[in-house]
């Protein structure tokens, strides 16, 4: 049986996952979650971080038969994963994130949506490297419909993001749909390999618009939750319930003759 992988997005960290994990186990569920690189309590020096070696400490975490579930950023480093090698991929389900588009960046994806709510949050830093987000934007943009004091908690533990991860795009043939990267990346599985993918829209985020989200969602089966960008903050049980689903329905799919 597949473990969850869960996968945080940017400036957050494995915290991000600490109410989803139990209530994942209390539906007999195995997941767990991790910093990737320069992000939460990992050492990793921003300069260092690629997106492909972020999507190579994914495969590193992803030991057994996995199901990836990435949140928002991590959404670009999990396909670029899957693609690199999709025996180890049961499943992947973007959750609110960013889905990799023909010769589009993360970053050129989010400036192209027309006043991108994000525009204004950005703090870039000194060296270029990081950026963080403007605590009261980000209180809006992230948190709206969370309990004050858990809003609160996630705003003080936000960590600077490596902008590398944001600014480059992926192998024409990572998975469907994805993007072209002229230098830097290798060669990725072919798109019939590819395995199935799923997506949880957040009908009421006011960080990547539900009709973003609905554009990206093409060619993965759509679900929704009525919450704003941090379902796994202001509703962990209704998250973790959409996740068992998931679960289900990856290893009806795998049992059913081909």
């Amino acid at each position: 049986m597949p473990d969850l992988l869960l996968l945080h997005g940017a400036c957050h960290g494995a915290w991000a996952w600490d109410a989803v994990i139990p209530a994942l186990a209390a539906r007999g569920l195995a997941a767990r979650a991790i910093d990737l690189p320069a992000c939460g309590a990992d050492p990793t020096p921003a300069a260092q971080v690629t997106l492909l070696t972020t999507a190579r400490a994914i495969l590193k975490a992803a030991t057994t038969p996995t199901i990836l579930v990435a949140h928002s950023a991590a959404g670009f480093p999990a396909t670029l994963a899957a693609g690199l090698d999709p025996s180890r991929i049961t499943a992947l389900v973007y959750l609110a994130a960013w889905v990799p588009a023909p010769d589009r960046s993360l970053a050129d994806m989010r400036r192209a949506w027309p006043d991108p709510p994000l525009r204004h949050a950005f703090r870039l830093s000194p060296d270029r490297l990081t950026f963080t987000f403007d605590p009261d934007r980000a209180a809006d943009l992230f948190f709206h419909d969370c309990p004050p004091d858990i809003a609160a908690a996630a705003l003080s533990r936000l960590t600077p993001q490596p902008l590398a991860t944001q600014e480059t795009a992926l192998p024409p043939n990572a998975l469907p749909s994805n993007a072209f990267a002229p230098t830097a990346l290798p060669p990725t599985t072919r798109a019939t390999e590819a395995p199935p993918r799923h997506y949880i829209r957040t009908t009421a985020d006011r960080a990547i618009p539900p009709a973003l989200q609905t554009e990206m969602a093409r060619g993965c089966t759509l679900t929704d939750l009525p919450t704003g960008h941090s379902p796994f903050l202001s509703a962990p049980e209704a998250l973790a319930q959409r996740l068992a689903e998931i679960h289900a329905s990856t290893l009806s799919r795998a049992a059913s003759p081909r």
